[in-house]
Parts: structure tokens; C-alpha cells; sequence
């Protein structure tokens, strides 16, 4: 058998060694064959290119080995065409192929000693040949066996390249689809989120717009709901000014020089009242109107008010001097004020518009025009409430159209006590007595709230217990001297100290922090006294370690029952409490704990335990004795 390469056009054939042992007596006489597979005399393999031409005989041996044996030749898929030729002993020799693993049928006799296959495919064959002489005496030749090996491009490390590089295939197309996909569902989000800001900026445009015109709880109504309601506030400050001679000054004047500057003179108040949390209502011509006290209720409106006209005032005063300097034109106003009770709410349907009605504004009205150029005329009522904190000239019973004669004064300044200087700039200690009031604010909101949101199984930890601290820690801290603005700390976490209940039992102090670093913002308290009011209350958690005076005084007006009459009471209240919510076992282990506590227990201050109506040994022998109901 000869292999001929596909690249270098060399083939190797199969000589089958040998002739037959008797020669030219092969066909006439079977029995000198000694050796059946000598009737091959070659097996020629070729490539789909190749031409069958002679080579050097292939070794016998290995010929022999696959002639007699059953172990399978391997030949290359390129050289998938075979070429049988088998020896002549006669020419009255006739011949029968069969391939098996092409087909099992056999060929049928034929005189040629030769037979091609052409383009095998890959699998196992078997090539077996019958001969048969004139005496039709038929002899089988050993089967030759061989295989034809996969292709190249079907082989096992082959198949791993193709896997692989489906693999690399598809792993490229998905990242090009991922990314073009990202690329597309950025370009979305790019334009959905322009589009998004785009409309957050218009949204911001048209709720400024509405904040400008109507109160921001008033347009979140609106907004909300579609109209607003009406609302009373008992107690409101309102201011009217107005500018002295405006008539006279828009004749002589250049019609948008005067707009420019009254435009000027607004701007500036604008800032002014919302520097002091005060409502603009409107602009008449040359008379400005503006609330304080709505639409979020609050004490220190008065106050507050007549703090924004100091500052007008002072303006108008700046530019008065001004114009002297120059020879220009002077402007002045008149500013008067009056505090009570109004109707707020918003009117129009189109042309939306936010006002104030009631007899205060008519009051504040004549108030403003009852006043001198200049200077700031308030009511008496308006006077009771502010008399604290600025001088003020006492004008007497004044007329006023349709009101009567009303007390009036005028506003001079700051007192000086709460002054940085004669500016009348408001100091400290101003600023503390205005908190004050706020507190007042803070009282009403919060007390209302726990009112409502407090769990009804609060037996001790109620409403009642927060008011009773709240008051014992004035009391305490009234009788320890303490200072205006330690008091403003003491009685705000003395108001929130147990808040935190409203959500979380266990640890109240710790969200009653919280709420305080959110709440108390929003009434001016300042970072510094937020830190310090927060450190108070955590300084009331069981068990007490104060480290100054005003943790001292709240921890004793937390924990004022040991020494009151109706301790054994509030214990069992404050045992039932627990108990429910499984933060203690019987009475008896409660009684056990509570008497631990008083004997190694006495109020921090002296005042505490002076204050106290019953002794520590009392209460303990009350415990001891007492049983739960």
C-alpha cells in the first residue's frame, strides 16, 4: 500500500510482498497458495489530487499485520481513495469486492483484477476480496482492514478551537450589543433625564412663582386639592406703609424713575420680611402690606414685625440723608401696625391672589395713616405685646375713623439692655427672650402631638408626666439661678425628653434626639443649643450619670416621683407599663428592684431634696408593704 501527500505530491503505495508461491500455477492449482493475501498484488491510496504512480514496496511485515490480524489501518482523510489491484495468476481468474462500512453487498464477479473507491468518508472499513479460478474453485483473501481518520476540521482539538471561538464569537456580539445597547439606553437616559430637568426647573419656576404670590403651605393645598380653604388666626401683626407726599413726588418725578425707585424701596422690604418669616400680602400703588403670624401661627409675630419696620425705617432713614447730601428728592414713609385676629385665604380663580380680611387690617390701616413721616405708630394691643422688648413713646387716645379713639405709641427702638449698640441691633439676650416665646410655639405643637400619637398603654410616660417635668425643671432651675438661656435649654429638653416615645420605647432618648436636630430648626434654635439640649436628654437614661448642674436639675425632675406622696401609685403605673411590654417579670422581683434603687438613690441638688415630701426610707418601707392590684 502506498500513502501519496496532498503537499508534496509523494505517494506511498502497499506492496503486497510476494507472488504467488507456485507462480503462473496460482489459478490452476488453489492449494499452492500458501498465503491467501498474496493475491494482492498492490493497494494504492490516493488524495482528491494525486495520481496513483509506483513507490518503494511499504514494509510487509506491517501489510501483513493488517491482513491477518483485526487491528485497523490508519489512513489520513485527505487520502480518502483507494485503488485494489490484485495479481493475474491466470487470466481465467475472476474477482468479488465487498467493502464493508461503505456496504455489505458485494460486488458481483468481474474479470478485472482491480477495483477504486473514490472518496470515502471517515469511519472504519474492511476490504474483503473473493477469487475464483476456471475450476471455479473460490478462495477468500484475508480482509484487509483500515480507517479512514477524521478530517482535520472535525478533529477533537479542532472542535475546541471551533468552541472556543463561538465562544469569543458570541462573547464579541454580546458585548457590541451590550454595548450598543448601553450606548442607546444611555443616549434615553441622557435625554430623558434633560427632559427631566427640564421639567424640574420649569415645576421650580412655577412653585417659586406661586411662593411668591401665595403662602408655600397655602400653594401645597392648591396644588393638592384645587382650591384652598379659608382659615381664621387669632393672633397676627399687620403692617401698612406708605410713602409720605407720593401723589405730589409722581407729578414732578419721570413716570419710570419713579417706578425704579419705588421698585427698589419693595425689593428691599421684600427681603427685610422674609428675613423676619413675615407674609408679603400686597402692594397697593406706593403702600406695602405684609403679615406676620400666618400662615404658620407663632407668639413672637408682634415682635417681629416691629423688628422689620425698625430695619424699613432705618432704610428710608439711609436714603433720606442721602438725598439731602445730593439735593435730590426725598422719600418717606409712614408705618403703622396692629395686632388681632384675621381671615386668610386665597381669592380669584385665574389670577390667583392671597389676602388678609377682618377689622385688624383696617385697624393696622388707620394706624398707618393716623402715624407721623418717619416713625412707626402701633396699637395698644400691639404695645402689650412687644413692651418688653423696645422703648416706646405713648401717644394717647388717638381718633380713628369708624374704631373710636384707640392708644396709640410710637416705636423708638431696641431697649438698650437688649441692644449690641445704639444701632439697635438685637443681642443675645434678646435673642434668648425672643426663644422664649417660641418655646411657647414649640409647647403647644409637640404637647399636641403626643397627645395624639402617644400608644394609650403609657401609663407614667404620658402627656401628664412630660408637663410635670417640664414645669419641675423651672421650678429647680428658677430656685439653682441659673441663666436665661440655660433655662431655654433646660425646659426644651425637659419638653422633649420622652418624645421619642411616640415611635420607640426602648430607645426614646435616643429618638428623641433626633427629633429635636429636625424639629427645633424650624424655631430658630441654633446648632450649638441643639447639641446641648440633645445631651440633657441622654442624660436622663436609666441609669442617671449627670455631669453638671443642668443635668443634675433634669434628672432630678425626671425622677421627682421617689419623693412625692403619690410615688407608690405612679410605681405601679410605671409597673404596668413595663410589663406589658415585657421588660419585667412579677411585682415582687419589680418591688425587689425599686427598693434597690431608692436605697442607693438620693436627688442630685439640693433643692430636689428639700422639695421632697416624703423620705427615701418612707417610700421603701410604702414599697415593702404594698401589694399589686
Amino acid at each position: 500500500m502506498k500513502i501519496l501527500s496532498k503537499s508534496c505530491n509523494i505517494r506511498i503505495f502497499f506492496s503486497l510482498f510476494g507472488f504467488l508461491l507456485t507462480g503462473i500455477l496460482g489459478c490452476i492449482q488453489p492449494s499452492l497458495f500458501a498465503s491467501n493475501h498474496q493475491y494482492f498484488k498492490k493497494i494504492l491510496i490516493r488524495s482528491d489530487t494525486s495520481s496513483y504512480f509506483s513507490a518503494p514496496p511499504f514494509p510487509t511485515d506491517i501489510l501483513i499485520k493488517h491482513l491477518e490480524g483485526t487491528e485497523y489501518y490508519p489512513i489520513p482523510y485527505k487520502y480518502h481513495s483507494l485503488l485494489v489491484e490484485m495479481e493475474v495468476p491466470s487470466d481465467s481468474c475472476s474477482y468479488n469486492f465487498c467493502l464493508a462500512g461503505l456496504s455489505d453487498t458485494w460486488s458481483g464477479w468481474q474479470r478485472q483484477a482491480f477495483r477504486e473507491y473514490l472518496h470515502l468518508p471517515q469511519g472504519s472499513y474492511t476490504l474483503k476480496v473473493k477469487v475464483r479460478d476456471r475450476e471455479q474453485a473460490i478462495i477468500d483473501v484475508l480482509p484487509f482492514h483500515f480507517r479512514i481518520r477524521p478530517p482535520w476540521y472535525v478533529s477533537p482539538v479542532v472542535l475546541i478551537i471551533y468552541g472556543l471561538f463561538l465562544f469569543f464569537a458570541l462573547f464579541i456580539i454580546i458585548r457590541i450589543w451590550s454595548y450598543r445597547f448601553a450606548r442607546e439606553k444611555f443616549k434615553l437616559e441622557k435625554i430623558i433625564n434633560e427632559r427631566t430637568e427640564e421639567m424640574i426647573r420649569e415645576k421650580d419656576k412655577t412653585e417659586d412663582l406661586l411662593a411668591n404670590v401665595l403662602p408655600k403651605d397655602t400653594a401645597d393645598e392648591l396644588k393638592k386639592e384645587g382650591k384652598a380653604a379659608k382659615k381664621k388666626f387669632k393672633m397676627v401683626t399687620v403692617l401698612f406703609s406708605d410713602i409720605q407726599g407720593f401723589t405730589k413726588l409722581a407729578e414732578q418725578m419721570n413716570p419710570e424713575a419713579l417706578i425704579d425707585e419705588l421698585d427698589k424701596f419693595f425689593f428691599h422690604f421684600d427681603s427685610v420680611v422674609e428675613k423676619y418669616n413675615i407674609e408679603k400680602i400686597k402692594t397697593i400703588g406706593d403702600a406695602y402690606m405684609c403679615a406676620g403670624g400666618l400662615p404658620n401661627k407663632n407668639r413672637t409675630n408682634p415682635v417681629e414685625v416691629v423688628l422689620a419696620a425698625l430695619e424699613m425705617q432705618k432704610y428710608m432713614q439711609n436714603l433720606h440723608e442721602k438725598s439731602k447730601d445730593l439735593n435730590l428728592n426725598f422719600w418717606d414713609i409712614r408705618i403703622g401696625i396692629h395686632t388681632g385676629a384675621v381671615i386668610a385665604g386665597v381669592v380669584g380663580h385665574k389670577k390667583l391672589s392671597y389676602d388678609i380680611w377682618g377689622d385688624t387690617v383696617n385697624t393696622a390701616s388707620r394706624m398707618e395713616s393716623s402715624g407721623e413721616p418717619g416713625k412707626i405708630n402701633i396699637s395698644g394691643s400691639t404695645y402689650e405685646l412687644i413692651k418688653d422688648f423696645f422703648i416706646c413713646e405713648y401717644r394717647g387716645k388717638m381718633p380713628v375713623k369708624y374704631k373710636g379713639e384707640i392708644d396709640m405709641y410710637f416705636v423708638k427702638g431696641i431697649r438698650p439692655e437688649l441692644s449690641v449698640d445704639i444701632m439697635g441691633v438685637p443681642n443675645d439676650t434678646f435673642q434668648v427672650q425672643l426663644q422664649m416665646l417660641r418655646l411657647l410655639d414649640l409647647e403647644e405643637d409637640l404637647l399636641e402631638k403626643m397627645e395624639k400619637e402617644l400608644p394609650p398603654n403609657l401609663y407614667y410616660h404620658n402627656v401628664k408626666h412630660t408637663i410635670h417635668v417640664y414645669t419641675q425643671v423651672e421650678l429647680l432651675g428658677r430656685a439653682l439661678g441659673v441663666t436665661e438661656e440655660e433655662m431655654l435649654i433646660l425646659r426644651t429638653a425637659g419638653l422633649l425628653h420622652d418624645a421619642g416615645m411616640v415611635t420607640d420605647y426602648v430607645r426614646h432618648e435616643e429618638t428623641a434626639c433626633e427629633m429635636a436636630r429636625e424639629m427645633l430648626p424650624q424655631y430658630r434654635y441654633t446648632d450649638r443649643q441643639i447639641g446641648d439640649i440633645c445631651r440633657l436628654i441622654m442624660a436622663t437614661a436609666h441609669p442617671p450619670k449627670p455631669a453638671n448642674l443642668l443635668e443634675m436639675i433634669i434628672c432630678d425632675a425626671n425622677l421627682d416621683y421617689f419623693g412625692r406622696a403619690d410615688y407608690l401609685s405612679l410605681s405601679r403605673d410605671l409597673y404596668r407599663e413595663k410589663k406589658e411590654r415585657d421588660l419585667v417579670g412579677s411585682w415582687e422581683a419589680w418591688k425587689a428592684n425599686q427598693v434597690e434603687f431608692l436605697q442607693n438613690h438620693d436627688f442630685y441638688t439640693d433643692i430636689a431634696r428639700r422639695l421632697r415630701e416624703i423620705s427615701m426610707e418612707e417610700q421603701v418601707k410604702l414599697l415593702e408593704d404594698s401589694k399589686m392590684e
